[in-house]
């Protein structure tokens, strides 16, 4: 991390010895290594966020100062927003994570906001597709409580064993 230079103590520019620096330099030194400070927290809350979900680290872009340093001025952590395939389920807890992720820092960029609004229309469709599942797995269900085999199942019928003369759990004669 970047440490401020302190107007009074002096400072080394390009590993040299100097003096006191202007007051507006050292004001841009000061402003520059403030702001380093930020997009390294901002982009490190992304990351711890994201786990296994971030795309590699945070990854910065740097101007120089005056001091020569290079000073981040901004930065951005590639996030995974693929859906899981064929698993909605873990889709859904996966763009949960992005969305956290997205948002973890204190400020969060528009672009921020967009991924993670992304991530809600994601898990938004995950839950959706796992309401479906569960609608058709509940008529299968339905279907299966009556006495007629259905069409194209291979699932036996509780009513095949009442049909042939022979009484069904519930006690019931054909």
């Amino acid at each position: 991390m970047v440490s401020p230079v302190s107007a009074s103590s002096g400072t080394q520019l390009h590993g040299r010895s100097y003096g006191q620096l202007p007051r507006d330099v050292q004001n841009q030194i000061d402003e520059l290594a403030k702001t380093d400070r930020e997009v390294r927290a901002h982009e490190h809350a992304h990351a711890a966020a994201a786990g296994v979900y971030a795309v590699g680290g945070p990854e910065y872009r740097y101007e120089l100062g005056p001091d020569g340093r290079r000073y981040a001025v901004s930065g951005e952590v590639p996030i995974d927003v693929s859906e899981v395939p064929g698993d909605p389920a873990a889709t859904e807890q996966k763009m949960n994570r992005v969305r956290r992720a997205a948002l973890a820092p204190a400020n969060p960029s528009p672009q921020d906001r967009q991924v993670a609004a992304q991530a809600e229309r994601i898990a938004a469709r995950a839950r959706q597709e796992i309401a479906e599942e569960r609608a058709a797995a509940r008529d299968i269900a339905f279907a299966h409580s009556g006495t007629e085999p259905c069409a194209g199942c291979a699932i036996p019928r509780y009513g095949a064993v009442a049909r042939s003369g022979e009484q069904d759990a519930g006690g019931v004669t054909a």
